[in-house]
């Protein structure tokens, strides 16, 4: 299996492109928008195909590069079906499973941060979006987020992977690049020593997060699957 990682530098963004050596078919999780040129180049260099576009929910920080890459490349764009939005080819649920090459790409629905997070396993790697972070977790207080929610998520789906399962999450500040499930249980600092429910809502209701900087062009954009045209 073919796998990258790329970093976009203003919203801290990772995006993954994952790849069928075999039958040279490719995936992008969470593609930003002025990164397309580097995904293309990339897929060109291994001859790849893509196939799908996931997103992990509909972002608040970047624009999605779902519909420049649907243009451009004439793949298919993944969202939850609960994201509200109308633009996805393909609305999964939990458990649905797509197939790229002799990849198997499983939907684990992960609400909280959102209520159309989702989180997709690939082998023993599994990418969190804003769900899980390495040492931290995504907000709650928007974007019908609940903390709640989020809680019972992270535990439900993610926490009970095995302990070697690779973490990728959508977002890191301090350069880290992956973790593991284990570390996360143990040593996240927001649920890990088996934190109770009670005190991570009250933790995560007292953050008083600033409001997003890039919420009011790239909400309305990731709405409409990254198009930023004016009707």
């Amino acid at each position: 299996m073919f796998f990258k990682q790329f970093f976009e530098q203003e919203s801290s963004t990772y995006t993954y492109m994952l790849g069928c050596e075999e039958t040279l078919e490719a995936v992008l999780i969470d593609p930003v928008a002025s990164d397309i040129e580097i995904y293309a180049e990339e897929l060109e260099q291994h001859q790849f195909t893509l196939i799908y576009t996931l997103d992990t929910h509909v972002h608040a920080d970047h624009i999605t590069a779902a519909n420049l890459l649907r243009e451009r490349f004439h793949c298919k764009s993944v969202l939850h079906r609960n994201s509200g939005v109308n633009c996805g080819d393909i609305l999964i649920t939990d458990g649905c499973t797509l197939k790229l090459g002799n990849l198997s790409i499983e939907a684990r629905y992960t609400p909280g941060h959102t209520n159309a997070c989702t989180s997709y396993l690939v082998g023993n790697m599994v990418f969190t979006g804003d769900a899980l972070l390495i040492d931290g977790c995504g907000r709650t207080d928007f974007q019908e987020g609940n903390a709640g929610t989020l809680y019972d998520s992270i535990h439900k789906q993610l926490f009970s992977l095995p302990d070697d399962t690779i973490v990728y999450p959508g977002h890191d500040y301090k350069g880290r690049l992956s973790s593991t499930i284990a570390n996360e249980r143990l040593y996240n600092s927001r649920l890990g020593q088996k934190r109770s429910r009670e005190d991570f809502i009250k933790l995560m209701n007292d953050l008083n997060l600033p409001y997003p900087k890039q919420i009011d062009k790239a909400l309305p954009a990731n709405q409409a699957c990254g198009s930023t045209s004016q009707s």
